[in-house]
């Protein structure tokens, strides 16, 4: 496979990965399904970071599509354009570290819920690991299923964050072999 199809295969998968960070981030605010928990600030704290809107999102969309155009044939699909690439790849691995960053703490310090009448943070630097151990979940009496919400929430951010680091990786690796070799499009008999 030339790298300008290489290219643009990773772009094509990079999309609906910035898409689903994006996604995910968005519904970490709505606990429940109920804007209530964000009005009155009874959200997780690393939802505030944004990993999965900023960096799985944003900082992996911006050079996903300029990684599709280096792909394309004409003015992009040259040298200069693959070797930008590697600089652009770049900035979309660490949009997803930090989106993984973000999502490793979401889940080792676990969610902001009411306990009994209290709003705090039960799993955080306790010493025992609640995502193995469901029956301490019931401690989080709301927002209702904060727990499983999150885990599944942070867990595919984590998730889709590894996906696009490997992704913007190969695309490092790609964009200097086609910065070194040229992007093999259209270049006729040998």
């Amino acid at each position: 496979m030339c790298t300008g199809k290489c290219s643009r295969c990773i772009a094509v998968t990079l999309y609906p990965l910035a898409v689903i960070s994006i996604i995910c981030n968005i519904v970490l605010f709505f606990p429940g399904g109920d804007i209530k928990y964000a009005k009155d600030g009874h959200i997780t704290e690393e939802v505030k970071y944004m990993g999965g809107l900023v960096g799985g999102g944003i900082m992996v969309l911006i050079p996903a599509l300029y990684i599709h155009l280096t792909g394309q044939k004409g003015c992009c699909g040259n040298r200069c354009g693959m070797f930008l690439s590697i600089a652009f790849a770049a900035v979309g691995v660490a949009g997803a570290l930090y989106s993984f960053t973000v999502a490793v703490l979401g889940l080792q310090n676990g969610p902001l819920c009411k306990v009994f009448v209290v709003w705090k943070m039960p799993f955080k630097n306790s010493d025992y690991n609640y995502l193995t151990d469901d029956t301490r979940w019931r401690v989080c009496t709301e927002p209702e299923n904060i727990v499983q919400f999150n885990i599944g929430l942070f867990g595919t951010l984590l998730a889709t964050s590894c996906l696009q680091v490997i992704l913007c990786a190969i695309q490092m690796i790609n964009g200097l072999f086609g910065c070194l070799c040229g992007t093999c499009s259209n270049k006729g008999p040998l």
